[in-house]
């Protein structure tokens, strides 16, 4: 059972989305749920610029203070992107083109790699809860987050 819960750039796109469509609102309380039961939630760097990055571009203030103070609302939300998991990044987008199962096009920054390696290199099994388990899948535990019960966090 892991506590760990390493959020997708899908989801983190839809936790901090001013707009309170339906979807947000349902994510919105799976995320209360998960926390209530003892996910530690966290959020990669490499999605944190995956999605600010946009939300620069786009000049969404209101996203941007979103985005910002989810990521700080608990201590050590954020996990910075280290020398290590790029390096071991490295090595994955390298195993996945020998076996044929590339994650990205070869010029691509491949973020799915560099979130894989800093889940990894977390050594806590972390589940990613995204929108697009496909890529993630062959290198770390990853799920729609809608698939994931908040009761997988239950503590004892």
């Amino acid at each position: 059972m892991s506590d760990v819960l390493l959020l997708d750039s899908g989801p983190l796109g839809l936790i901090t989305q001013p707009q309170r469509s339906h979807e947000v609102i349902a994510i919105t309380d799976w995320l209360k749920d998960c926390l209530h039961a003892g996910a530690r939630v966290l959020v990669p760097a490499i999605v944190y610029y995956e999605i600010k990055r946009e939300l620069l571009r786009a000049n969404k203030v209101i996203g941007i203070a979103r985005l910002d103070a989810f990521v700080n609302a608990a201590p050590d939300r954020y996990v910075a992107l280290t020398d290590d998991a790029l390096r071991f990044g490295a090595e994955l987008w390298a195993q996945s083109r020998r076996v044929g199962r590339p994650t990205a096009d070869a010029t691509a920054l491949d973020i799915d790699v560099l979130l894989a390696a800093q889940a990894l290199r977390l050594g806590r099994s972390p589940i990613v809860a995204t929108t697009n388990p496909k890529h993630l899948a062959q290198f770390v535990p990853a799920q729609l987050w809608t698939d994931i019960a908040p009761s997988t966090f239950d503590q004892p």
